[in-house]
């Protein structure tokens, strides 16, 4: 009852301002008022009527509310079985018209892009991954779960006997994300590690760091991937380490994003410099024993990418330099350096919805090591018999191909087929046994029983070619894995 005496008394308010505003409006005596005065009383008298409207708009939502909640049944006494009971009408909400909508004050529209909605958001995900298998032929101990022709045998029966059977853990992968929303731009930051043991921990199954890395709008700085990469041209497959003819390396780096779009992107990059090098023949010699590497200048990389519906084509390029000095007192002083250099081309193709080709095409000198699988990125090499220094480092020209082709069956099952190789050129004086080309093939079919769960079988080869002394060696193997990915997030309301 005292709700319909409130409704009853909002209404006869409303009628009364109502009609005083419609008669002030039209009975107003005009010659009392100048133009200008009698435009701006209007105007006000607008506006009261608006607000009139609104009020009006209210009350009858919330008459409409009543009518419907006194037509519901009370607990207990709702229809009997096989009885329709009273239609319960909707609540309305009063929506004003386009004409009355208040006009926004200058400085309260959103710019274009502007975060009106400032979230932070945590996540953390990550999957555990088993991989077994048999080995028909051999491979270096250390590398027993992956194929990487640098690790095959370089003479008959090196890792003798042939036919193993291996299993391990070693892909397990755990990482947190985290985003937050500043006026620079988002604060992103990734911290994310494996059990794949390489360098002292070769072979074993322990900590790994796989990125450290934040980023704050267009600048960012950490242990991510190298921009003289690209991640996207890793194919779907099992075998961990990958197509051997890729650039893939992380890298400490700091770098600059000044475009980033859906149409196309531009990154450059200073990256931690390194390298290695090949003494050849001469390794044993005591004039190479005081032979150490300098690297006074960061590793500069960048890369540009465009994207379209069907696909994307990135050009990336590098360059830097790599130096040793001679820190012995010999007559003749053995230091120099060499300019290292690269373009890698890579692309995405969307064949078709259910298919799409991998590609990526990379030629240098000096850039063995941002490759997947290559040894060495300084040589040494013989000069002509009057030169002041008999010997010098070169940096060893490389090309890596890879062609890759991710097939999607259904929504369940999944395969990926392709090649890849790495060819090097190797300077003269280099060992007869050292590595000079690999080649890398898998062909898999994966079943998805449900989205976060991968469990299949690959098969998978390698192969190596020595330097001149005529030895290669293939290896066969077949996998199968069983992948559990997990993820959680964690979303607050910024400041």
């Amino acid at each position: 009852m005292r709700s319909n005496l409130q409704i009853t008394w909002k209404i006869m308010i409303s009628a009364a301002l109502l009609l005083f505003a419609l008669s002030a409006i039209w009975i107003q005596p005009a010659e009392a008022q100048s133009q200008d005065e009698r435009k701006q009383d209007i105007q006000e008298l607008k506006d009261k009527l608006q607000q009139l409207e609104q009020m009006m708009n209210e009350v009858k939502g919330e008459i409409n509310t009543l009518e419907g909640a006194a037509q519901t049944p009370a607990a207990g006494q709702g229809p009997a079985k096989g009885e329709k009971g009273p239609a319960q009408a909707e609540p309305m909400v009063a929506i004003p018209s386009e004409a009355i909508i208040p006009q926004p004050q200058a400085g309260t529209v959103p710019l274009e892009g502007e975060i009106t909605e400032r979230k932070n958001s945590v996540d953390i995900y990550g999957f555990a991954m088993l991989d077994s298998g048999y080995d028909f032929k051999q491979v270096d101990p250390n590398w027993f779960d992956v194929v990487r022709p640098t690790k095959l045998p370089s003479f008959a029966n090196e890792f003798a006997p042939s036919g193993n059977v291996y299993a391990g853990v070693r892909q397990t992968r755990f990482g947190v994300k985290s985003s937050t929303p500043t006026r620079f731009g988002d604060l992103k930051t990734i911290f994310e590690f494996e059990l794949f043991g390489t360098g002292v921990d070769a072979g074993q199954t322990t900590f790994r760091l796989r990125h450290a890395y934040g980023e704050l709008g267009q600048f960012g700085a950490g242990q991510t991937w190298s921009p003289f990469m690209d991640i996207g041209v890793f194919p779907n497959t099992l075998e961990y380490w990958g197509p051997n003819g890729m650039v893939f390396f992380r890298n400490v780096q700091v770098r600059w994003m000044p475009v980033r779009s859906k149409k196309g992107s531009i990154t450059i990059a200073l990256e931690r410099p390194g390298a290695s090098g090949d003494q050849g023949i001469y390794a044993d010699r005591i004039e190479l024993a005081g032979i150490r590497p300098r690297f006074n200048f960061p590793d500069l990389s960048g890369n540009a990418r465009i994207v379209r519906d069907w696909g994307y084509v990135q050009m990336a390029g590098i360059v830097r330099k790599i130096g040793w000095i001679d820190t012995s007192n010999n007559p003749v002083n053995l230091g120099d350096s060499v300019v290292g250099w690269g373009v890698n081309l890579t692309s995405n193709l969307n064949l078709s919805k259910k298919n799409v080709a991998k590609l990526a095409f990379v030629y240098g000198e000096g850039i063995e090591n941002y490759m997947n699988d290559a040894p060495v990125d300084v040589g040494i090499k013989n000069n002509p018999p009057n030169s002041s220094v008999p010997i010098k480092g070169v940096a060893l020209p490389v090309l890596g191909v890879v062609s890759f082709l991710d097939h999607t069956w259904s929504e369940s099952f999944t395969s990926s087929v392709g090649y890849s190789m790495v060819d090097i050129q190797n300077s003269n004086a280099q060992n007869p046994s050292d590595y000079h080309q690999g080649h890398y093939a898998v062909a898999n079919l994966l079943y998805h029983p449900i989205p976060k769960v991968t469990i299949g079988g690959e098969f998978q080869w390698g192969r190596r070619l020595n330097f001149s002394d005529g030895f290669n060696t293939n290896d066969y193997r077949m996998q199968f894995s069983f992948k559990y990915d997990w993820d959680k997030n964690f979303t607050f309301p910024g400041k």
